[in-house]
């Protein structure tokens, strides 16, 4: 059975790093699709200026056309905190025991996984690929991980075929393209009346300012 990618995110803005990491990962680990999961109110940093049902909106329009991606509402609206490890128990409770399910990471979310809510419960409920960049160097990157971590890294890294074999609880890391964009950057970006074309689709930038988001600082 195909695994199920997980790819969730503030998106503000969704940006082509973002659509290649999860092209390229669903390539490389024969996902039967990704689900974009736009956060509501993540836990880990401030809360995002803008609105969750705009991001959805940008998310929408940046995944129309791929046939592999969709795109998940569960945490937009909700009042609570969006713990993925939530998330994670809901959609495992809707596909069932036996759907592999497969938590799409940057390499820097996952060498900060304990600090997330219930890391260790991530797990039980699926697996973790991380994406990186080629000629990442494995060795610095475990030394960098807190003990705890790399001891599950250690007992968990499997190759990409596993990830079918079962439904949960496998690690794999994979190289992807390097591409040097970050959502704070295209809103510096806007904020200063520069052009962001070429960091993100069209069809999110022409949203963007249609809906006069990331306004140049006066």
């Amino acid at each position: 059975m195909k695994p199920i990618g997980i790819f969730g995110g503030t998106f503000d803005p969704i940006h082509f790093g973002h659509l290649r990491l999860a092209e390229e990962m669903a390539e490389a680990l024969a996902l039967a699709s990704v689900r974009f999961i736009p956060a509501g109110t993540p836990p880990h940093r401030t809360r995002p200026r803008t609105d969750a049902h705009l991001r959805l909106e940008m998310v929408r329009r940046a995944i129309a056309g791929n046939p592999l991606f969709q795109l998940d509402r569960r945490e937009v609206g909700q009042p609570r905190l969006s713990y993925t490890v939530e998330t994670l128990t809901d959609l495992r409770a809707e596909v069932g025991a036996a759907q592999p399910l497969c938590l799409l990471l940057g390499a820097d979310a996952f060498l900060g996984l304990t600090s997330w809510h219930r890391w260790q419960d991530l797990f039980t409920l699926a697996h973790i690929a991380v994406a990186h960049r080629p000629g990442f160097p494995q060795s610095t990157w475990k030394d960098a991980m807190p003990e705890a971590l790399r001891a599950e890294l250690e007992r968990r890294m499997a190759h990409p075929h596993d990830l079918t074999g079962c439904a949960a609880g496998l690690v794999v890391t994979r190289p992807i393209t390097a591409l040097d964009i970050s959502a704070t950057h295209i809103r510096d970006t806007l904020r200063a009346g520069r052009s962001p074309r070429y960091l993100l689709p069209n069809a999110v930038l022409d949203y963007i300012q249609s809906n006069h988001l990331y306004l140049p600082e006066n």
